[in-house]
């Protein structure tokens, strides 16, 4: 299969708990299948060890200064930059999209950050969710599908039966291997436009 040329450059937000090694090793994943990958520091000081210490972490910086850095990132890079994001990220994404029509897509692990407010019609959108997941209640979820429905973007969801919700992050209690794999192989044949 060819690789959409479209799809060539990603930036990768990291989640609540700061950029940990797992955002690094998926950034590894993308390039080695191509891809130039950018994982910028949202908060400038060490990732956290808990959840909580993520979300007071993120108090503290406060979502202005998160979303300034992620804008501030995302300057420098093609406008058709595939925007990511874990979790938390995946909400940054979805902000700084406003900014970025060229967009070539929105991909979203962990969470939908809420529907954004700029999904061109057309725009290659895929989700990858556990199921349940405590942060992403299904009612909040079927309307974000809907909304996304409303805009004709190009939607993908995939639900991960029994997974946790950071299931790609070996680091954490929720990871699940094989949620992980089948959720990478999905995230390669969407960046190859497949």
């Amino acid at each position: 299969m060819r690789q959409d040329v479209r799809m060539r450059h990603v930036v990768l937000f990291h989640s609540v708990f700061g950029l940990r090694p797992a955002v690094l090793a998926a950034a590894h994943r993308l390039r080695a299948a191509g891809r130039q990958v950018t994982t910028p520091d949202l908060y400038g000081v060490p990732a956290a060890d808990t959840v909580e210490e993520g979300f007071a972490l993120f108090e503290k910086i406060g979502q202005d200064t998160v979303l300034d850095r992620a804008r501030d990132a995302v300057a420098p890079l093609p406008p058709e930059t595939v925007l990511a994001g874990f979790s938390m990220g995946a909400g940054v994404a979805g902000a700084v999209l406003a900014d970025r029509p060229a967009t070539a897509g929105l991909l979203l692990l962990h969470g939908t950050g809420g529907a954004p407010a700029d999904v061109r019609p057309g725009l290659p959108v895929q989700l990858h969710l556990a199921d349940p997941d405590p942060y992403e209640p299904p009612d909040e979820v079927d309307e974000w599908r809907r909304s996304m429905a409303d805009a004709d973007a190009g939607l993908e969801v995939f639900r991960y039966p029994g997974a946790g919700h950071l299931f790609t992050d070996p680091d954490v209690p929720d990871y699940d291997p094989t949620a992980a794999e089948a959720a990478w192989m999905r995230v390669l044949a969407f960046l190859d436009g497949r």
